[in-house]
Parts: structure tokens; sequence; C-alpha cells
């Protein structure tokens, strides 16, 4: 009798087997990279909640197939998507099992449009997704040079693809730079900032594109709201950055941080209002 039993369980759990995995092969059909020797990998990294995601994506046409990754990071990848009109789009998957995402909380916590956080690893990496979506779609409202978000759900954000030919269009750090460009930096520091009400907190010549002569901005993953208490700390990041570059190659910027922060803010620096207060008190007494 017990040999028959696990011979039953063993049967059942062979058939289980068997629906699981026809499953997964129906499901991965349904979303199939046009690349089969990417496929593989794909699956590897993408849960199936990931991929029932694309799915859903695919079948409302936010995109028709994917060709391929055209950029791979430790939180997510970006892969080259085609519509059925073959249209190009940019499907951005952030990675669930992540371990970074925990070193992101602080661009989160603090921010007022995101009160509720699930910590665990879909949690953030959804959040993250959404937010990403939330931040470009207030930064194109603003006129801001960036890719036209088109949809999110779950762990997936899809936006205007730049670039040609499934080519993405190359970073500022991979092309010549010139005064002009440092010009319209900072008028787009300028427009997220006043407009979109955002600091981007990880502005750097690696997350801005050139094309045709024009930038374009990207990765807004880690953009803050004003409001967040730690936001000036990362604007004086971003104008760091972008001026250590632009120093790099041998292009004049604005020597006086302190006059930049306050022309992309538009109003005075906390410093400011702290030296102003402290000086009024000083009268006063």
């Amino acid at each position: 009798m017990k040999y028959v039993r696990e011979r039953d369980e063993s049967g059942e759990e062979s058939t289980q087997k068997f629906h699981r995995e026809a499953e997964r092969i129906d499901k991965r059909d349904r979303v199939i990279l046009k690349n089969e020797e990417e496929r593989s990998v794909f699956e590897e990294v993408f849960d199936r909640k990931t991929l029932m995601i694309l799915y859903d994506l695919s079948n409302a046409d936010v995109f028709s197939y994917l060709n391929g990754v055209i950029s791979s990071g430790k939180e997510a990848r970006v892969y080259w998507g085609v519509k059925t009109d073959r249209t190009d789009v940019a499907v951005k998957i952030y990675l669930v099992a992540s371990s970074d995402y925990k070193k992101r909380l602080q661009y989160i916590v603090g921010d007022p449009r995101f009160d509720k956080i699930r910590r665990d690893s879909r949690g953030i990496a959804e959040l993250w997704a959404r937010k990403e979506f939330i931040n470009l779609k207030a930064a194109f409202s603003a006129g801001v040079p960036v890719p036209e978000p088109f949809a999110f759900q779950g762990n997936v954000v899809v936006m205007q693809f730049i670039g040609k030919d499934g080519i993405p269009a190359p970073r500022l750090i991979d092309v010549k730079a010139t005064r002009s460009d440092y010009i319209e930096v900072i008028k787009a520091m300028r427009l997220i900032y006043q407009k979109a009400g955002l600091v981007h907190s990880d502005l750097s010549e690696y997350n801005i594109m050139k094309l045709e002569g024009s930038l374009i901005f990207f990765d807004f993953g880690s953009a803050v709201s004003t409001e967040h208490p730690a936001s000036e700390e990362f604007l004086r990041r971003d104008i760091s950055n972008i001026n250590k570059f632009f120093q790099k190659r041998g292009i004049r910027t604005e020597e006086d941080e302190e006059k930049l922060l306050t022309r992309i803010r538009g109003r005075k620096s906390k410093s400011e209002d702290e030296n102003e207060e402290n000086q009024t008190r000083e009268v006063g007494a």
C-alpha cells in the first residue's frame, strides 16, 4: 500500500508539473521575443507575474512583440518593442529580484505623493515603475524633452522610443558636448523644477540622450517632488554632476553653484532663507 500511495502521489505530481509547464509555454508564446536566443534569458530574469503583465500590455496593443534588450542595468532592462503599426516603443521592466531597491527608498520615503509603501521586492519594483510613469508624465506635460510615457502596469513602463531602427540615441557621455548643450541642460532643470515640480535626483551625462542636436532626458525613477525634504540636497548634487561633466570637457559653466541653484529654483535656497531669518533675529535683538 505504501508503494501504491507513493506512485499515485508521484503520478499526480508529474501531471501537475506537466500542466504548469504547458501553461508556462503558452504564456511565454503569447508575449514572444522575436530574437529566439534571448527567450531563455528573458524567462530566467522575469517571473510569471511580469510575463502576464507583458501579455496584458501586448493584448491591449501597447506593443506587439519585443525585439530584444537595448539597455540593461542592476534595477531594470529596457526592451525595443514594436506595435502592430510598426511604431517603436521602449518597454522598461524593473527587476523584481533587484537588491538595490532598498537603497532607493530614500527617493520614495518623504515624497508626499507616495505615502503607502510595500517594502517587499515586488512592491518596491511596482512602486518604482508607477513613480517613473508619473514623473515622466509631469515632465512631458511641463514641456521637458523626455520620452512620452504611454502606459504602465505592475513593474513595467512603456514609453516613446528615442532613436532610429531599434538603435537608441547616444548618451551625452558618448558624443561631443557643447556650451549650447550645457545651457539646454540648465533650462531643462528649471522646467523640471518650476513647471513639473520635480528634482531629477540622478541627473548626469549618462541619462541624457542627444539626437540630431537635441537633448532628451530620461531615467526619472529617482525623481522626487520639490516638497521632498531632501529635494534641495538632490538638486545640489544634480548641479554638481552636470558642472563636473562639462568642465571636464573644457566647457565653461556657472562657477557659483549657489546662484545656479537659485536660478533653477526661481526662489531663494534654504540656506539663504536661514541667513535672512538669523539676520532678522539679530536686528530684533
